[in-house]
């Protein structure tokens, strides 16, 4: 895999951490505590998991992550990038890649398109931005299809291609927000690898929340289990 400093790449990696985090839900008049004083620290290229099932509150970690909280909920603690709080920082200052169940391609684009979306403005010369997306193509084993519909492709193939686009945005830690629900067994197996090994490459701290067991296995890393009131 090609690791090589590119235009427009990424400082150093730092770990993800979160400090003395308590996350509560206001809602119909009753506040419900998901998480009291938690603490978590993610080291770069580690990928650990956190499981439980469906409304135990893991989207919300990641959205409080990512800066996303809906205003229902009320927090306490702190979410940095190394020695950089990130905590009141708007979504787009803190450099949180994400993926979700859907892949979310922009339907009015081309893959490569899409994939040039996830460039930052930073990287100005049109040959460098070409280069990327190039590149990127070649690493999910997708070259020559910069000028596809992204609905002519197979749900594996727009899988991969939502991954690079988020790679290609130099992201500073990457949140899982149980990208391989909807796919097929089979598929499924080859797309974590494919996310794992270029969360690794690139030495990301990555946070997997799922509820299969298989996906927590295969992460190869720290497994946590809500609730952790």
């Amino acid at each position: 895999m090609n690791t090589h400093q590119r235009p427009g790449a990424a400082q150093a990696p730092e770990p993800l951490i979160l400090k003395d985090l308590t996350l509560s839900l206001f809602r119909a008049g009753v506040n419900r505590t998901l998480f009291n004083k938690f603490d978590l620290e993610i080291q770069p290229g580690e990928i650990t998991t956190i499981m439980g099932p469906s409304g135990c509150g893991k989207s919300s970690l990641l959205s409080f992550i990512s800066g996303t909280l809906a205003k229902d909920f009320t927090v306490d603690g702190r979410v940095c990038l190394g020695q950089r709080d990130i905590t009141d920082s708007p979504p787009e200052q803190r450099h949180i890649g994400m993926l979700f169940q859907e892949d979310l391609l922009f339907p009015h684009l081309s893959v490569g398109e899409n994939l040039g979306f996830g460039i930052p403005a930073v990287v100005r010369q049109k040959t460098d931005r070409k280069m990327l997306i190039e590149q990127a193509l070649e690493e999910a084993g997708l070259s020559g299809f910069a000028d596809q519909d992204p609905a002519t492709l197979s749900g594996g193939q727009r899988a991969r291609v939502a991954v690079m686009r988020t790679l290609l945005s130099r992201p500073s830690a990457l949140l899982l927000d149980e990208p391989f629900s909807k796919l097929d067994s089979a598929l499924r197996e080859r797309f974590r690898t494919f996310v794992f090994d270029h969360a690794r490459a690139h030495n990301l701290p990555t946070l997997l929340v799922t509820h299969d067991p298989e996906d927590a296995r295969s992460a190869e890393g720290v497994i946590l289990n809500m609730p952790f009131v």
